[in-house]
């Protein structure tokens, strides 16, 4: 049996708990995290790698039956996400080095276990163990946010928790209306139940899936529910911060993994596309507006990122192959770029002395030159200008949405507003200063993580074609999942559950 879909979960699981039993000896637990985020780059890399000629690699842990284990599903997607995570991490682990790292007792096994969970969710194949990932990764932020104390912390942290343990409830809600109905919580079992369920059990159906959509919702940040998100972001530690940003991207994904898998030829197959659409288009107006009137470089990074996850929502609620392939190419780069102006604005505020990261004039930053370079390629890659890839992710959503008027114009009209917003923090950090000039030198090893991030979405623009062929292979494996369900189930003891004939590839029926 192939183990690569399960070493993306299991290798931070093992490094966490060795970091644990390092506790106090922070020189080892450096030295195992370093080693455990590099192999995880290797193992993404492979991810990439064995994913590229399509189809899905299935794990079934203990060999049980798919209705029953525990599954990981590896996909052009899931390694997408995997290696998106590793990226992240790598910067995040790499600028906590420098300092960051010494302010709390567990920053080291925190992080391993959020990569965990984070790894966890993206390959699941069951609603249950998804569950079950959300709370590790969610556990683990709440560990995470209180990382460097203070009060601003302590306060986003009461939200953060409670609107998270709302959303659990509503997810345990939701996985017990499935069950009730298709007696599996396997996606692709599920997927297949729900088809051939009675009409006296569409309401079960429908009440489900609706429930579970609220829950991603909530953790997409989506309209009404992202308010949230700005205090938290803000407040976190910049390694935090950083990798906080893939903690909304779940939430679509898990939109974009369960809704055509699991209810796509249910009676709730067109409810993700109804409401999903104008809660994404809400919270891009809304996180247009609040970077707007931000009074700090975090708390703007924080409502970037915001728009960053809602405007990829919006491209996968439109359903349309062209548009979630060049939201999930838009996804990498913003990420990308998200988490770059994380931790390029702590050493900004490093180096402002009082005026710290708030966007009030104060005397010249040391290498200005060099940090003001770094915040202008990451705002032209976050604000989705020509030439970088947010710029081609954003014309790809729009080019494959063209009867989205809404769309359209909610995208581009917040994209205007981002741009002027960064405009404006950029001239009052760099260029709206007062005398005398500082006598600190800049710690240029802190740009270090920011330069890789940078990197990326350089090569993400250098070798755009076979990103976004991949991209686009990924949305149209994820909206038509015959071949993912086929892979699950074809082979496996869950067949005779539905009749003997399972649907296969392209909508055929197969024996299996």
């Amino acid at each position: 049996m192939n183990h690569l879909p399960a070493l993306p979960f299991l290798l931070p699981a093992l490094s966490a708990c060795l970091l644990v039993l390092l506790w106090g000896r922070l020189r080892a637990q450096r030295a195992v995290a370093v080693v455990s985020v590099a192999a995880l780059l290797a193992v993404a890399s492979a991810c990439l790698l064995h994913t590229s000629d399509g189809g899905a690699r299935v794990y079934a842990m203990g060999a049980w039956p798919a209705r029953l284990g525990i599954v990981f599903v590896l996909d052009r997607l899931s390694a997408l996400m995997v290696a998106l995570t590793a990226a992240v991490a790598a910067a995040s682990l790499l600028y906590a080095l420098r300092g960051w790292d010494t302010r709390g007792a567990h920053f080291h096994p925190l992080l391993q276990f959020q990569i965990m969970g984070l790894n966890g969710a993206f390959l699941t194949g069951d609603l249950f163990n998804l569950f079950v990932c959300f709370e590790l990764m969610l556990i683990a932020s709440y560990g995470l946010l209180q990382h460097g104390r203070g009060a601003p912390r302590l306060r986003a942290s009461v939200h953060y928790v409670v609107l998270n343990l709302i959303g659990s409830t509503l997810f345990l809600v939701a996985v017990s209306l499935l069950y009730r109905v298709g007696g599996t919580l396997n996606m692709a079992d599920l997927g297949v139940m729900l088809a051939q369920a009675p009409r006296a059990q569409w309401p079960w159906i429908q009440a489900g899936a609706g429930v579970l959509l609220v829950v991603f919702l909530l953790k997409a940040a989506a309209a009404p529910l992202y308010l949230w998100l700005p205090g938290t972001y803000g407040a976190a530690a910049a390694p935090v911060a950083a990798i906080f940003t893939l903690l909304t991207k779940v939430g679509v994904y898990a939109v974009l993994r369960v809704y055509p898998l699991v209810f796509g030829a249910s009676p709730a197959a067109d409810l993700a596309t109804t409401v999903a659409l104008p809660a994404a288009l809400g919270a891009v107006a809304a996180a247009a507006l609040g970077a707007l009137s931000a009074p700090s470089l975090g708390t703007l990074t924080a409502w970037l990122a915001l728009g960053s996850t809602a405007t990829w929502l919006a491209a996968v609620a439109t359903g349309a192959a062209g548009a979630v392939g060049g939201g999930l190419y838009y996804l990498l780069a913003s990420s990308l770029a998200t988490a770059g102006l994380f931790l390029l604005t702590d050493t900004i505020a490093r180096h402002r002395g009082a005026a710290a990261d708030r966007l009030e004039r104060a005397p010249p930053m040391p290498a200005a030159r060099l940090m003001g370079a770094a915040f202008f390629v990451l705002a032209v890659a976050l604000s989705g200008m020509p030439p970088l890839a947010g710029f081609l992710g954003k014309f790809m959503i729009l080019q494959g949405a063209p009867g989205a008027p809404w769309l359209w114009g909610v995208i581009l009209g917040a994209s205007l507003l981002n741009i002027v917003a960064l405009a404006k923090a950029g001239s009052r950090l760099f260029w709206n200063l007062e005398p005398p000039p500082p006598a600190t030198t800049l710690d240029r090893r802190l740009l270090a993580a920011p330069a890789v991030l940078l990197g990326l979405i350089t090569a993400l623009t250098a070798v755009a074609n076979p990103v976004v062929g991949f991209t686009r292979q990924a949305a149209a494996e994820a909206l038509d999942p015959g071949g993912t369900r086929w892979e699950v189930l074809g082979a496996g003891p869950s067949a005779p559950r539905t009749g003997g004939r399972l649907p296969a590839p392209g909508g055929r029926e197969a024996a299996p």
